[in-house]
């Protein structure tokens, strides 16, 4: 977005700036007289405009990801039981609350679902499972009303565990979508 106004910005300038104000000769004229051209007014942004363009460009896009980073955490991770990529009956109040703000405060946001399992199952079989726990996720949401062009899916597998110990509440917690949000 930054560069995307900067470049507007430096394209504009060598637009103004870029046309001639003095009278070209007509040299296929048999009295070689300067044909007129009408003069055109421009409009030049000083260096303290553009820095204060600047500044106003990296200010929104701070708050901007500042507001990205805050409806992340509003937004709960789902979580799955053992070997199984259905949502329970008991997170679909979860999924219902990740909807309003997806369809709220964050409309404005392309959504990424990330696919989780735990260390159980070859990396194969687990990529596949996580990716089908996101598009259960992406289902879910879909049916609450958030636009499927919103939603984008990746699967880790069991590359980003969020706890390490070797118990059954550690695998727990691995088995999950979590939500990021994209400008």
């Amino acid at each position: 977005m930054k560069k995307a106004i900067i470049s507007s910005v430096a394209m504009a300038l060598l637009l103004l700036t870029g046309c001639s104000n003095n009278p070209t000769p007509n040299k296929s004229s048999s009295q070689n007289q300067a044909k007129e051209v009408p003069a055109v007014e421009t409009e030049t942004v000083s260096e303290e405009n553009a820095s204060v363009i600047n500044e106003n460009t990296n200010t929104n896009a701070d708050s901007n990801e500042m507001n990205m980073a805050s409806l992340e955490d509003k937004m709960k991770s789902i979580y799955f039981a053992f070997d199984k990529f259905n949502i329970s009956t008991k997170m679909q109040p979860v999924v219902s609350a990740d909807a309003k703000i997806a369809n709220g405060d964050a409309g404005q946001f392309m959504i990424k679902l990330e696919g989780n399992c735990d260390e159980w199952g070859s990396d194969e079989y687990n990529f596949a499972l996580g990716l089908k726990r996101a598009d259960a996720v992406k289902k879910a949401l879909v049916a609450e009303g958030v636009e499927a062009k919103r939603i984008t899916m990746v699967s880790y597998g069991e590359s980003n565990p969020t706890c390490s110990d070797k118990t059954r509440e550690c695998w727990t917690k691995n088995r999950r979508v979590d939500f990021k949000l994209l400008p």
